[in-house]
Protein backbone atom coordinates (compact mmCIF):
# COMPACT_ATOMS: atom_id res chain seq x y z
CA UNK A 1 0.00 0.00 0.00
CA UNK A 2 1.16 3.40 -0.77
CA UNK A 3 2.21 5.77 1.97
CA UNK A 4 0.64 9.02 0.62
CA UNK A 5 2.50 12.07 1.56
CA UNK A 6 0.26 15.23 0.54
CA UNK A 7 1.89 18.48 2.09
CA UNK A 8 -0.38 20.95 3.06
CA UNK A 9 1.04 23.65 1.23
CA UNK A 10 0.03 21.95 -1.95
CA UNK A 11 -3.52 21.43 -0.33
CA UNK A 12 -3.55 25.19 -0.37
CA UNK A 13 -2.26 26.18 -2.65
CA UNK A 14 -4.44 23.73 -5.15
CA UNK A 15 -7.78 25.05 -3.44
CA UNK A 16 -7.94 28.28 -5.61
CA UNK A 17 -8.17 26.04 -8.76
CA UNK A 18 -9.56 22.50 -8.26
CA UNK A 19 -11.49 21.68 -4.12
CA UNK A 20 -15.33 20.27 -4.70
CA UNK A 21 -16.40 18.94 -1.52
CA UNK A 22 -18.92 17.78 -3.39
CA UNK A 23 -19.72 15.76 -5.83
CA UNK A 24 -21.57 17.02 -8.91
CA UNK A 25 -24.72 15.99 -10.02
CA UNK A 26 -23.30 14.61 -13.02
CA UNK A 27 -20.32 12.39 -11.83
CA UNK A 28 -19.20 9.46 -13.53
CA UNK A 29 -16.47 7.28 -11.96
CA UNK A 30 -13.72 6.51 -14.24
CA UNK A 31 -11.57 3.35 -13.41
CA UNK A 32 -8.70 3.22 -15.55
CA UNK A 33 -6.85 -0.12 -16.80
CA UNK A 34 -7.22 -2.59 -13.67
CA UNK A 35 -6.48 -5.24 -16.20
CA UNK A 36 -3.84 -8.40 -15.57
CA UNK A 37 -0.84 -7.05 -17.16
CA UNK A 38 -0.96 -4.33 -13.88
CA UNK A 39 -2.69 -6.43 -11.08
CA UNK A 40 -2.43 -9.80 -11.24
CA UNK A 41 0.62 -11.50 -10.08
CA UNK A 42 3.05 -12.24 -12.76
CA UNK A 43 1.80 -9.54 -15.27
CA UNK A 44 4.02 -7.65 -17.27
CA UNK A 45 3.44 -4.50 -15.32
CA UNK A 46 1.85 -5.70 -12.30
CA UNK A 47 2.77 -4.67 -9.14
CA UNK A 48 1.49 -5.12 -5.49
CA UNK A 49 -0.13 -1.66 -5.14
CA UNK A 50 -2.22 -1.94 -7.95
CA UNK A 51 -3.77 -5.10 -5.84
CA UNK A 52 -3.49 -3.05 -2.80
CA UNK A 53 -6.64 -0.72 -4.40
CA UNK A 54 -8.56 -3.83 -5.80
CA UNK A 55 -10.91 -3.54 -3.22
CA UNK A 56 -11.59 0.44 -2.65
CA UNK A 57 -12.15 0.83 -6.05
CA UNK A 58 -14.97 -2.09 -5.71
CA UNK A 59 -16.64 -0.33 -3.03
CA UNK A 60 -16.11 3.06 -4.48
CA UNK A 61 -17.79 1.83 -8.04
CA UNK A 62 -20.76 0.07 -5.82
CA UNK A 63 -21.06 3.23 -3.98
CA UNK A 64 -21.30 5.15 -7.59
CA UNK A 65 -24.12 3.15 -9.11
CA UNK A 66 -25.99 3.63 -5.93
CA UNK A 67 -25.73 7.26 -6.57
CA UNK A 68 -26.80 6.96 -10.65
CA UNK A 69 -23.55 7.93 -11.58
CA UNK A 70 -21.82 6.25 -14.32
CA UNK A 71 -19.16 3.73 -13.58
CA UNK A 72 -16.43 3.52 -16.66
CA UNK A 73 -13.66 1.14 -17.05
CA UNK A 74 -10.76 1.26 -19.13
CA UNK A 75 -8.16 -1.17 -20.95
CA UNK A 76 -4.98 0.07 -22.15
CA UNK A 77 -5.19 -1.36 -25.50
CA UNK A 78 -2.30 -2.16 -28.20
CA UNK A 79 -2.54 -2.50 -32.00
CA UNK A 80 -0.29 -2.39 -34.91
CA UNK A 81 -3.31 -1.78 -37.68
CA UNK A 82 -5.29 0.90 -38.42
CA UNK A 83 -5.90 4.31 -36.75
CA UNK A 84 -5.31 3.49 -33.46
CA UNK A 85 -1.71 1.83 -33.78
CA UNK A 86 0.99 3.60 -31.24
CA UNK A 87 3.51 5.60 -33.25
CA UNK A 88 6.39 2.96 -34.90
CA UNK A 89 8.95 4.69 -32.72
CA UNK A 90 7.29 4.88 -29.41
CA UNK A 91 8.18 0.95 -28.04
CA UNK A 92 11.46 -0.46 -28.59
CA UNK A 93 10.47 -4.10 -29.29
CA UNK A 94 13.87 -5.52 -29.91
CA UNK A 95 14.04 -5.40 -25.58
CA UNK A 96 12.14 -8.38 -24.77
CA UNK A 97 10.20 -6.30 -21.32
CA UNK A 98 9.10 -3.74 -23.95
CA UNK A 99 7.52 -6.74 -26.49
CA UNK A 100 6.08 -8.90 -23.72
CA UNK A 101 4.20 -5.75 -22.43
CA UNK A 102 2.83 -4.70 -25.80
CA UNK A 103 1.84 -8.37 -26.15
CA UNK A 104 -0.33 -8.43 -22.87
CA UNK A 105 -2.18 -5.53 -24.11
CA UNK A 106 -3.36 -6.86 -27.29
CA UNK A 107 -7.60 -7.35 -27.55
CA UNK A 108 -7.62 -10.95 -26.73
CA UNK A 109 -4.74 -11.67 -24.41
CA UNK A 110 -4.92 -12.23 -20.92
CA UNK A 111 -3.21 -9.69 -20.21
CA UNK A 112 -5.67 -7.22 -21.82
CA UNK A 113 -8.89 -8.47 -19.64
CA UNK A 114 -10.09 -6.79 -16.98
CA UNK A 115 -8.76 -8.41 -13.83
CA UNK A 116 -11.13 -11.12 -12.17
CA UNK A 117 -11.43 -9.27 -8.74
CA UNK A 118 -12.89 -6.05 -10.24
CA UNK A 119 -16.78 -5.69 -9.86
CA UNK A 120 -17.77 -4.68 -13.03
CA UNK A 121 -21.56 -4.44 -12.77
CA UNK A 122 -23.82 -5.32 -16.89
CA UNK A 123 -24.96 -1.85 -16.53
CA UNK A 124 -20.84 -0.34 -16.34
CA UNK A 125 -19.23 0.67 -19.45
CA UNK A 126 -16.16 -0.75 -20.43
CA UNK A 127 -13.80 0.85 -23.14
CA UNK A 128 -10.73 0.09 -25.18
CA UNK A 129 -8.25 3.29 -25.08
CA UNK A 130 -5.23 3.17 -27.14
CA UNK A 131 -3.01 6.02 -25.98
CA UNK A 132 -2.08 6.87 -22.26
CA UNK A 133 -4.49 10.01 -21.88
CA UNK A 134 -8.39 8.91 -22.64
CA UNK A 135 -9.15 11.78 -24.44
CA UNK A 136 -5.68 11.71 -26.63
CA UNK A 137 -7.17 8.31 -27.91
CA UNK A 138 -7.95 8.61 -31.63
CA UNK A 139 -11.32 6.26 -30.86
CA UNK A 140 -13.00 9.08 -28.88
CA UNK A 141 -14.31 6.18 -26.77
CA UNK A 142 -14.53 8.10 -23.13
CA UNK A 143 -15.48 12.01 -24.40
CA UNK A 144 -18.87 10.05 -25.88
CA UNK A 145 -19.47 7.91 -22.82
CA UNK A 146 -19.20 11.28 -21.10
CA UNK A 147 -21.29 13.20 -23.17
CA UNK A 148 -23.62 10.80 -23.06
CA UNK A 149 -23.58 10.21 -19.27
CA UNK A 150 -24.05 14.24 -19.48
CA UNK A 151 -20.78 14.45 -16.80
CA UNK A 152 -19.54 17.11 -15.50
CA UNK A 153 -17.53 16.08 -13.13
CA UNK A 154 -15.24 12.87 -13.39
CA UNK A 155 -13.42 10.77 -10.11
CA UNK A 156 -10.42 8.94 -11.34
CA UNK A 157 -8.95 5.45 -9.28
CA UNK A 158 -6.78 3.17 -11.17
CA UNK A 159 -3.15 2.45 -12.69
CA UNK A 160 -0.28 3.99 -12.99
CA UNK A 161 -1.09 6.76 -11.08
CA UNK A 162 1.97 9.22 -12.41
CA UNK A 163 1.62 7.55 -16.13
CA UNK A 164 -2.42 6.97 -17.56
CA UNK A 165 -4.04 8.68 -14.67
CA UNK A 166 -2.51 11.53 -14.27
CA UNK A 167 -2.86 12.53 -18.32
CA UNK A 168 -6.41 11.48 -18.08
CA UNK A 169 -6.89 13.91 -15.38
CA UNK A 170 -4.87 16.23 -17.08
CA UNK A 171 -6.77 16.21 -20.05
CA UNK A 172 -10.22 16.25 -18.55
CA UNK A 173 -8.97 19.27 -16.81
CA UNK A 174 -8.43 20.98 -20.08
CA UNK A 175 -11.73 19.83 -21.09
CA UNK A 176 -13.60 21.46 -19.18
CA UNK A 177 -14.39 18.81 -16.48
CA UNK A 178 -14.44 18.96 -12.79
CA UNK A 179 -11.99 16.30 -11.66
CA UNK A 180 -11.43 14.45 -8.62
CA UNK A 181 -8.44 11.39 -8.21
CA UNK A 182 -8.82 9.48 -5.41
CA UNK A 183 -5.27 9.36 -3.48
CA UNK A 184 -5.60 5.55 -2.02
CA UNK A 185 -7.36 4.20 -4.85
CA UNK A 186 -4.71 4.80 -7.42
CA UNK A 187 -1.41 2.89 -7.56
CA UNK A 188 2.16 3.11 -9.65
CA UNK A 189 5.44 1.74 -8.80
CA UNK A 190 6.71 3.47 -6.19
CA UNK A 191 5.93 5.93 -3.35
CA UNK A 192 7.57 8.52 -5.04
CA UNK A 193 6.04 8.04 -8.39
CA UNK A 194 2.52 8.13 -6.74
CA UNK A 195 3.37 10.94 -4.94
CA UNK A 196 4.86 13.17 -7.50
CA UNK A 197 1.68 12.86 -9.32
CA UNK A 198 -0.46 13.36 -7.11
CA UNK A 199 1.68 16.60 -5.80
CA UNK A 200 0.88 18.50 -9.58
CA UNK A 201 -2.21 17.00 -9.99
CA UNK A 202 -3.17 18.83 -6.91
CA UNK A 203 -1.69 22.19 -7.57
CA UNK A 204 -3.11 22.51 -11.00
CA UNK A 205 -5.13 19.85 -12.54
CA UNK A 206 -7.41 18.03 -9.73
CA UNK A 207 -8.71 17.49 -6.24
CA UNK A 208 -7.18 14.87 -4.71
CA UNK A 209 -8.90 12.63 -2.26
CA UNK A 210 -9.12 9.23 -0.19
CA UNK A 211 -11.74 7.13 -1.04
CA UNK A 212 -13.25 7.68 2.94
CA UNK A 213 -14.18 10.96 1.79
CA UNK A 214 -15.57 10.17 -1.67
CA UNK A 215 -17.82 7.42 -0.13
CA UNK A 216 -19.07 10.11 2.18
CA UNK A 217 -20.04 12.67 -0.84
CA UNK A 218 -21.61 10.02 -2.78
CA UNK A 219 -23.25 8.81 0.03
CA UNK A 220 -24.76 12.62 0.57
CA UNK A 221 -28.08 14.20 -0.71
CA UNK A 222 -27.97 15.14 -4.19
CA UNK A 223 -28.27 18.94 -5.34
CA UNK A 224 -29.72 19.25 -8.84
Amino acid sequence: MHIIDMPGWAVERGRGLNDFPALAARTALINIDMQNAFVARGGAFASANARDIVGRINVLSAAMRARGAAVIWTRATHTAEGPFASPPWQYDLSRPEIAAGVAALQAGAQGHALHPAMEVDPGDIVIDKYRYGAFSCPAGHLAKALAAARAEMVVITGVATNCCCETTAREANMAGYKVIVAADATATLTDQEHNAALLNLRLNFADVRGVDDLLAMAMAPQNE
